[in-house]
């Protein structure tokens, strides 16, 4: 260990290096299972970019404290290996800071849509940027004052402001989690927001005693590879706790490595437990179909409305069918329900109105912003008005097709089949009771079926037949 206090290349050194590139590794597993394994839906806008960018300031919390505590034997003799970029922006902004930042945007979205019952008022693309202000500010200060020595350590005075940062991103935590305490969430947001806390203060609580003792005694050689060895694998297990502790994304999360008996949960209907929301059951009521019907009367029965379902898809034209079978879903939540309601108007909003949604339905812009800008999320006729431009658009493009199409008469072939299966059942459930002949046994046309196959031995045959 001669001289790998200074230069790095311990052999703990590679064992914190081999626990953090495992942890990434682990991380990356993590994120990608239920999207790979499970075919989830990739989601659109924040509540894809949000993990993403946690991933990445994942990995750069941990290449920076590899970099800037000498864990890898290199000498610094490019720009890019300075202390400045790796212990100061990569580090601080772009690592750790991030990497909370985005945690508590995410609890803020829950705050607004659970407790205020109205999305989140800013864009996620402005929303971090200002709240990793303060750390690109201390970063700032840094660069300007340049007190890191050649072993990227900055004194004793600069190292109790720099750990205020961390407490108070959990503050705030705290805060946010405390004013949605008493909200009843389906997936365990708030037990998961709890847990990110505590990892968080445990992990802080460490890395500040590892940290400062790795800043103030830089005359112990043993001291210097132990403390960096403890900050490189506490932030390996910090970031996969932090990240596998998801609360953003509620139908991807019940697919996690540990939630097994999950994995068939396909839809957001099924996963909040709505009545009638997965596969046709055999009890579904069939339906005499009749075209001159209205459409939403006809869109009302489950099975034809799967059937017209799979013709909307077979034109590349379903998102409208598909968003009106999702309202049907949510109409079906009790109103005394509110955060089930709002669990299943998100997932509509994010799928199908937002813009740039993967099912992005054509309606106006003037009902798409009284959608996105609404004071209530439950509210019963939140979208009404949707609903309504929306079959004006299916009667006019797809309605016609479909009563010409294989598709009607697929639903009516098995429409009838399902009807003479019933009344076969209904017949066949029918009690008769055994009948009774006052013929003479020669001239009973049932005759056989009241003669025992084995008649008694000891019996005569005469005997029987009186």
């Amino acid at each position: 260990m001669t001289g790998c206090d200074v230069i790095g290349g311990c052999p703990s050194d590679y064992v914190a290096l081999a626990v953090a590139t495992f942890s990434f590794l682990l991380l990356l597993l993590r994120s990608t299972f239920p999207f790979l394994i499970h075919k989830a839906p990739i989601p659109k806008g924040s509540s894809f970019w949000i993990p993403t960018i946690q991933t990445m300031a994942s990995f750069n919390l941990l290449l920076s404290l590899a970099m800037s505590l000498n864990v890898v034997r290199f000498h610094r003799r490019h720009w890019w290996q300075s202390c400045y970029v790796w212990a100061v922006w990569v580090n601080a902004p772009l690592g750790f800071g991030l990497l909370l930042s985005c945690r508590l945007i995410q609890a803020a979205h829950l705050y607004s849509v659970f407790v205020k019952r109205r999305l989140f008022p800013i864009r996620s693309y402005i929303s971090l940027p200002l709240a990793l202000l303060p750390w690109v500010a201390w970063a700032t200060l840094i660069h300007i004052k340049q007190p890191l020595n050649n072993r990227c350590h900055m004194g004793t005075q600069w190292i109790v402001p720099y750990m205020c940062l961390p407490v108070l991103y959990i503050a705030a935590l705290v805060c946010i989690t405390g004013a949605i305490h008493h909200i009843e969430f389906k997936f365990d947001e708030l037990k998961d927001l709890w847990r990110a806390i505590l990892v968080t203060m445990f992990s802080v609580g460490v890395w500040v005693v590892a940290y400062v003792l790795n800043e103030t005694h830089e005359e112990s050689m043993w001291l210097q590879v132990t403390t960096r060895c403890v900050l490189l694998v506490v932030a390996s297990f910090l970031v996969v706790a932090f990240f596998s502790i998801s609360f953003s994304q509620p139908l991807v999360s019940v697919m996690s490595l540990n939630k097994k008996e999950s994995f068939n949960l396909k839809t957001m209907g099924e996963a909040l437990g709505i009545p009638d929301s997965g596969v046709l059951s055999q009890n579904d009521p069939t339906l005499d179909v009749d075209p001159n019907d209205p459409l939403d009367i006809l869109l009302q029965n489950k099975r034809f409305r799967l059937s017209f379902m799979e013709f909307a898809d077979s034109c590349l034209a379903g998102e409208s069918v598909h968003f009106y079978n999702e309202v049907q879903q949510l109409e079906k939540i009790p109103l005394n329900d509110p955060v089930k309601r709002i669990y299943m108007v998100r997932h509509i909003i994010e799928k199908y109105i937002s813009t740039g949604s993967p099912m992005e339905v054509n309606i106006s812009h003037r009902t798409r912003q009284e959608i996105l800008t609404t004071l209530d999320l439950a509210h019963p006729n939140l979208f009404k008005n949707a609903v309504n431009e929306l079959l004006q658009l299916i009667n006019m493009n797809l309605a016609k097709d479909y009563w010409s199409s294989m598709f009607f008469l697929k639903f009516k072939e098995e429409a009838a089949m399902r009807s003479a299966d019933h009344e076969l059942e209904q017949v066949n459930g029918l009690n008769f009771s055994p009948r009774l002949s006052s013929v003479h046994c020669p001239d009973d046309p049932f005759f056989q079926d009241h003669i025992p196959r084995d008649p008694p031995s000891h019996v005569g045959h005469g005997s029987y037949l009186q």
